[in-house]
């Protein structure tokens, strides 16, 4: 009977194992694809947020496990499948802001993590009459090295993925060719340029056939399979969002696509962590600039004092709504719940009134560099004030949600400094009870600390309440608010988002919340 007992404990101790390592090694590569498939900031990721430690206390139980196993009486036994049942449970997903994408890239690496543990398994059988414990012992060792095994396996698998992406990019190469007169505008830029492109479509779409990248597709594989999957013989302007995160990358996507129109919206310390210098980031923002011909043009955003700063020997048509000398300049801008109104003037001087149902001079901003590059592209401006109407918040971008008595201002990706305190003003300008909700600003290396204290001390007197999301995460923002002699009994510092809102619905007032949501982390930073 105990043999019977025993057999069905290995089992299951087994069972368990298995669906502990496949959990975890789902975990695995769901991180390698939020950090881009890139080696080095997946490293960086696991130094700078001490993920090496927690990653390998996902596997703690099943190292308590095996010396259980390996004495083998029945009660050991039946602890090691405790501790198994423990390593599942750890590693069970959890709901995840953008969840694994199963695509093929996932999948060939998925098979040769299989075609490692296969090989290791079978190199125990060497082992003799040890080949058991040897299998276990493997096993488990795979289990512990899995943060490290990646790196190997996108090693491993790297001339295949070369192979592909070169056929793809060679494809969309040719597409492009095939369509001479394809009018192509590159935007790229810290902050913004999402924005910026997608006001620029609809602006554009009033008098040409246009197509843009979609969501998040601004790098060169994404610029790709745009091109091959959606452009057309009877588009005439193809809007192109270029993401970087490292020098070189926006250089890539312009050689791909050539573009005769270029577009800078911002230049900030976003992605410092991989750049390593502003003056990286400087670099590869203007290798856009760098690839647009003689005959064409480069609008830059002259309120960011960087790209303003930033001579380039090019045909530069300037907007923003700072300075007299801005040639396409916002003023006169008024925000209420209702939207935003502001005044813009064309090259002869002749000014239009603009209504948006957009909020916060950051979007009127971006507004701006649409309507400017539109109007320089043949739209008469007169022609323009409907569409710019007609604009829609783009997602999670100080998006104005009403909620019940609430309103949500939600700009809650990928937040940096200049867009944080754009924020910050925008919700000063409501007369209601306004709330601060945020984690704080992250990737911004050495600068981390620095950065997210100074908009600590900027929200102070911009915003009734701060809720803060991370103890640790938020304490350079608690430390600013603090010193700009913010009350500590209007600072709520909670664990999780959903906790956050909960507060806000507790706190006693009957005036309507007015709550900003300052950046939402992604799930590599949870």
């Amino acid at each position: 009977m105990f043999e019977i007992l025993d057999a069905i404990l290995a089992t299951a101790w087994f069972l368990l194992f298995i669906i502990g390592m496949l959990r975890y090694v789902r975990y695995i590569v769901h991180m390698f694809q939020e950090n881009s498939y890139k080696p080095r900031e997946y490293i960086e990721w696991m130094r700078v947020h001490s993920n090496v430690g927690r990653l390998l206390g996902k596997s703690l139980y099943a190292v308590i496990a095996l010396p259980l196993v390996l004495i083998g009486n029945t009660g050991c036994m039946a602890a090691a499948c405790l501790m198994n049942a423990m390593t599942a449970l750890v590693n069970k997903a959890q709901p995840a802001k953008k969840p694994l994408v199963y695509t093929k890239r996932v999948k060939r690496m998925l098979v040769t993590s299989a075609v490692i543990y296969a090989a290791a398994i079978l190199l125990t059988l060497f082992a003799g009459e040890y080949a058991l414990q040897a299998c276990m012992g493997i096993l488990l060792l795979l289990f512990i090295a899995q943060p490290f095994l990646i790196l190997l396996v996108n090693r491993i698998n790297k001339p295949i993925e070369r192979g592909i992406d070169r056929y793809y990019i060679n494809d969309a190469a040719r597409i492009l060719r095939e369509m001479p007169h394809l009018r192509i505008i590159g935007v790229t830029g810290s902050y913004g340029k999402t924005s910026v492109k997608y006001f620029l479509s609809k602006l554009l779409s009033v008098q040409y056939n246009v197509l843009h990248t979609p969501g998040n597709f601004n790098t060169t594989l994404g610029v790709v399979r745009t091109i091959r999957e959606q452009l057309k013989p009877f588009h005439e302007i193809f809007v192109c969002e270029m993401g970087a995160r490292e020098v070189g990358d926006v250089k890539e996507i312009c050689d791909l696509v050539h573009p005769g129109y270029g577009i800078i919206t911002s230049i900030g310390p976003q992605h410092l962590q991989s750049f390593h210098t502003i003056e990286n980031i400087i670099a590869t923002k203007f290798e856009l600039a760098d690839a647009v011909p003689a005959e064409g043009k480069v609008f830059l955003n002259y309120d960011n004092p960087y790209i303003r700063s930033h001579k380039i020997d090019k045909d530069v048509v300037s907007y923003g709504t700072e300075g007299e000398d801005v040639t396409f300049r916002a003023y006169d801008i008024a925000v209420s719940p209702g939207g935003s109104v502001f005044k813009m003037k064309d090259e002869k001087g002749v000014a239009y009134e603009f209504h948006t149902r957009l909020v916060g001079n950051h979007n009127v901003q971006n507004i701006a560099g649409a309507i400017a590059a539109a109007h320089t592209l043949g739209i008469p401006m007169e022609k323009l004030r409907y569409p710019v109407k007609q604009l829609e918040s783009v997602p999670h971008r100080l998006q104005l949600v009403k909620q019940g008595n609430r309103i949500l201002l939600d700009d809650s990706y990928n937040s940096n400094k200049s867009g944080f305190k754009a924020a910050l003003d925008t919700l000063a300008m409501f007369k209601e009870l306004r709330i601060l909700m945020t984690p704080g600003m992250v990737e911004l290396g050495e600068k981390q600390y620095d950065e997210n204290k100074e908009v600590g001390v900027y929200a102070a007197d911009k915003c009734d309440y701060a809720v803060l999301v991370g103890k640790e995460q938020t304490r350079p923002i608690q430390d600013g608010l603090k010193e700009a002699g913010f009350a500590a009994g209007r600072m709520i510092v909670v664990n999780t988002l959903q906790e956050a809102f909960q507060m806000v619905n507790a706190i006693p007032d009957e005036r309507q919340k007015i709550v900003l949501i300052e950046n939402d982390l992604p799930d590599n930073y949870a």
